[in-house]
């Protein structure tokens, strides 16, 4: 009998200690953003670029799928990511800033399919951290970082955002 009972402990250990491993290292990473000025957490799972698939990919160290047809998507089901070509270093794909997104869950214009907008600092060394996409609109109108539209769609569904969370 106490053998029994020491397998069920050793089977219990084991599953307790993939669940743990699961919840510290998820089938999907999660990567730091902004939205509304607060840090955030976000998945890439696909997109509609290879290129774009391959270098998060590398980045995330798991597999960002492809799948050309989200490009396809209309407007109204889109919100927008910016990612920074240049200006403060950091963890974004291409070493810079993180990515800022608007619209998060609970706001009126939610989506998780993203329209990527490409955003470079015209004078980089008065590059500073944003963190909201009125943030971005705001240095855009100034005529700080001009906004490449690449036609590129990603699904980036938000884990945690401002006031909530999966």
């Amino acid at each position: 009998m106490k053998k029994w009972v020491w397998l069920v402990v050793i089977v219990a250990a084991l599953f307790t200690g993939y669940a743990v491993a699961y919840a510290i290292r998820p089938a999907v990473p999660t990567v730091k953003g902004y939205a509304e000025g607060r840090e955030i957490l976000f998945q890439h799972t696909e997109v509609s670029d290879p290129k774009v698939a391959e270098l998060l990919t590398e980045m995330m160290r798991s597999p960002v799928l492809v799948v050309p047809a989200l490009a396809q998507a209309p407007e109204p089901l889109l919100s927008t990511v910016y990612v920074f070509k240049n200006g403060v270093r950091g963890e974004g794909p291409f070493k810079f800033q993180p990515d800022v997104f608007d619209n998060p869950p609970g706001a009126p214009g939610y989506r998780p399919l993203r329209a990527v907008h490409l955003v470079t600092w015209k004078n980089e060394r008065a590059a500073r951290l944003l963190k909201s996409a009125a943030e971005v609109k705001e240095a855009e109108a100034k005529g700080e970082v001009s906004i490449e539209r690449p036609g590129v769609v990603a699904n980036m569904p938000l884990v945690t955002w401002p006031g909530g969370r999966r």
